[in-house]
């Protein structure tokens, strides 16, 4: 069988911007409609030791037809939502929700200083999943697997599989539409790091320390701290760490191919079914519970 590696296709610069209630952070894919990968529509990174960085947090607020998840490397957070779900998100903990039809939260910070780091990453639905009921879980990170790797490295599986030195490692999450891969990968200078992934899955990587170089030795291209790499099609990933190591989110995942039409919160395929979404949060049908 011929194995090919994939090529990094492009580069995503982060931008500083804010959200919520004025929380500072940093946006790769999502920046604009163009910087999407399918299935993944956003990805931020927050960073700072500043409480005023982040202290107003993100107060309650919709969402309808995706999935968020968060990923906190360090800090605190409290999640609530109009379900009655209340989580709190600690360090190297993981909340996943599926907003569905429709759901109300809010993510606030339970701290007051200190370093509050983490991700927020937006997945899409299919159009036959946009309207179930909404779902939450939290992850405890003792639910999280940390696989030593060959080398000196180490890796987190968040959701999908890790396959590494003759391994095959399994995350928390497994059996979603769009069947993600999420890693968070440590390597020490010069180290290397190879993962197998599903041909006709996108992907990419976003460094978050250090640096990286990316494919095959012989077409590697670097990719630098805040940054997201694009990776062309092929069925498995190379990646060595640069003279400082590197730490970096691996993302792969089944697209939908589906049109992708964003109001803020709202993510649906059409713009009526936008308006709709619209008319159902002013109304109070967004968060029905349907039976």
């Amino acid at each position: 069988m011929n194995r090919s590696t994939r090529t990094l296709q492009k580069v995503i610069e982060s931008l500083p911007t804010s959200d919520g209630a004025g929380v500072k952070l940093r946006r790769s894919l999502g920046q604009s409609q163009t910087s999407r990968l399918d299935p993944f529509l956003m990805l931020d990174e927050f960073s700072s030791y500043e409480a005023n960085d982040y202290i107003a947090g993100f107060p309650a607020h919709p969402h309808r037809g995706f999935e968020t998840v968060t990923y906190l490397l360090d800090g605190h957070m409290l999640h609530e939502d109009h379900l009655g779900n209340r989580g709190d998100l600690k360090s190297g903990a993981v909340q996943w929700m599926s907003a569905g039809r429709g759901i109300i939260h809010s993510e606030m910070p339970q701290q007051e200083q200190g370093r509050m780091r983490g991700f927020q990453l937006w997945i899409n639905l299919p159009a036959r999943e946009k309207m179930k009921p909404a779902g939450y879980r939290d992850i405890d990170p003792a639910e999280i697997p940390v696989v030593d790797l060959r080398g000196g490295g180490r890796a987190k599986v968040i959701a999908g599989t890790l396959a590494a030195d003759g391994r095959s490692v399994p995350g928390p999450i497994q059996g979603i539409s769009t069947d993600p891969l999420y890693l968070d990968v440590e390597l020490p200078a010069g180290a290397a790091f190879t993962q197998p992934v599903a041909l006709g899955h996108n992907a990419f990587i976003y460094v978050f320390e250090g640096s990286l170089s990316v494919g095959a030795p012989a077409t590697a291209r670097t990719l630098g701290t805040h940054a997201a790499g694009v990776l062309a099609q092929g069925d498995r990933i190379e990646a060595s760490a640069g003279a400082e190591g590197a730490r970096f989110l691996l993302l792969a995942g089944r697209p939908l191919g589906e049109p992708v039409v964003q109001h803020g919160p709202f993510v649906m395929n059409t713009h009526e079914e936008i308006e709709q979404a619209i008319r159902d949060y002013q109304s109070g049908e967004l968060t029905r519970q349907v039976t």
